[in-house]
């Protein structure tokens, strides 16, 4: 229980902290006692003015609950797929996922250009689930086993990089704007964006979470899940596609942001072990602090310019990404 208080205790800092972090100078007594208003049966006076008011609950908050969702579900999604795999080097980005939203993305930004802002996250979203997908029946035709399955998602990733690279080759004008979104974003946040994915969210978060124990039991091996009466095939296809649909969701409204699916997961079996029912939800948590304060450094660290946020946790992700290389002695979670 005490990681748990903890994974708490670091999301709402990271979100308090995102909320005061800005060109405006908010109040933070005031922005603490605003934000605590908002909560049932709370009832306190922050003193903020009117337009201190509409930046922290029509800009800021958004953004931080956004940040909070995406971070969340990226991070959820590489400790199921790590759980699959049996693998802490997995993540979304191995199975087609990123690899499909981007060639989605890009087709809506190439044929549909402004005329149409809505179809990029909606084609980004149906991208990435193709993607899964085809990686994931590819893999079914090679064969059981999750090698097979790893092995057909790198290569239906390559396959939709070169489609991507070919189209972009053909439309140089359009490169500028398809590499922004590539770097990943969170400065249109809105509260429409944030209902728009949460309910997809939500039905994946259900699944994966559901799903723990069975997750615990494959780690141990597939014989052993079978002699418990579990269907280790079936298993996969559930957690695979619940992590799907999650990743899927967060990079349709944030684009590509890299390594919080490996490396939150990997900190958090540090903190409470490598059981599944554990590493999951607390992956959620403290990936959703982690890309909140990310974000903030995104916008702030340059400000009055912005940094892509994607290259904020590469710049930290690449560091840890190589200890945990140098720290892992077996593949096995």
């Amino acid at each position: 229980m005490r990681a748990y208080g903890f994974a708490v205790a670091f999301l709402a800092a990271a979100v308090l902290v995102g909320a005061m972090a800005g060109a405006a100078d908010l109040n933070p007594l005031g922005t603490a006692a605003a934000l605590l208003d908002r909560l049932p049966f709370v009832h306190l006076s922050s003193g903020l003015g009117p337009l201190d008011r509409a930046v922290l609950f029509q800009i800021r908050l958004p953004r931080v609950v956004l940040g909070a969702l995406v971070g969340g579900a990226l991070s959820l999604a590489g400790a199921g797929y790590q759980g699959v795999f049996r693998n802490p080097l997995v993540d979304s980005s191995l199975l087609g996922s990123s690899a499909g939203a981007g060639l989605g993305a890009t087709i809506a930004i190439v044929h549909l250009g402004t005329s149409s802002p809505a179809a990029l996250p909606v084609a980004a979203f149906v991208g990435s689930l193709a993607g899964v997908a085809v990686a994931y029946l590819a893999g079914a035709a090679g064969g059981p086993g999750t090698s097979t399955l790893l092995l057909a998602g790198l290569a239906v990733s390559m396959f939709l990089t070169a489609v991507q690279t070919y189209l972009l080759q053909r439309s140089t004008q359009d490169i500028q704007r398809v590499y922004s979104w590539l770097l990943g974003s969170l400065s249109a946040a809105t509260w429409h964006q944030t209902g728009q994915i949460l309910p997809y969210l939500a039905v994946a978060v259900t699944v994966v979470l559901l799903h723990g124990r069975h997750l615990d039991v494959l780690s141990v091996g597939d014989e052993e899940a079978r002699s418990l009466g579990m269907h280790p095939g079936r298993i996969r296809l559930v957690v695979v596609a619940g992590c799907a649909l999650a990743a899927a969701g967060a990079v349709a409204v944030s684009g590509l942001i890299g390594f919080v699916g490996i490396i939150v997961p990997h900190a958090v079996r540090r903190l409470a072990g490598s059981s599944y029912r554990r590493v999951l939800p607390l992956s959620m948590l403290f990936g959703a602090g982690f890309l909140v304060l990310a974000d903030t450094l995104a916008r702030t660290v340059v400000a009055p310019a912005e940094l892509p946020i994607g290259v904020v946790t590469a710049l930290i992700g690449s560091p840890a990404f190589i200890w945990i290389l140098r720290s892992t002695r077996s593949v096995r979670t």
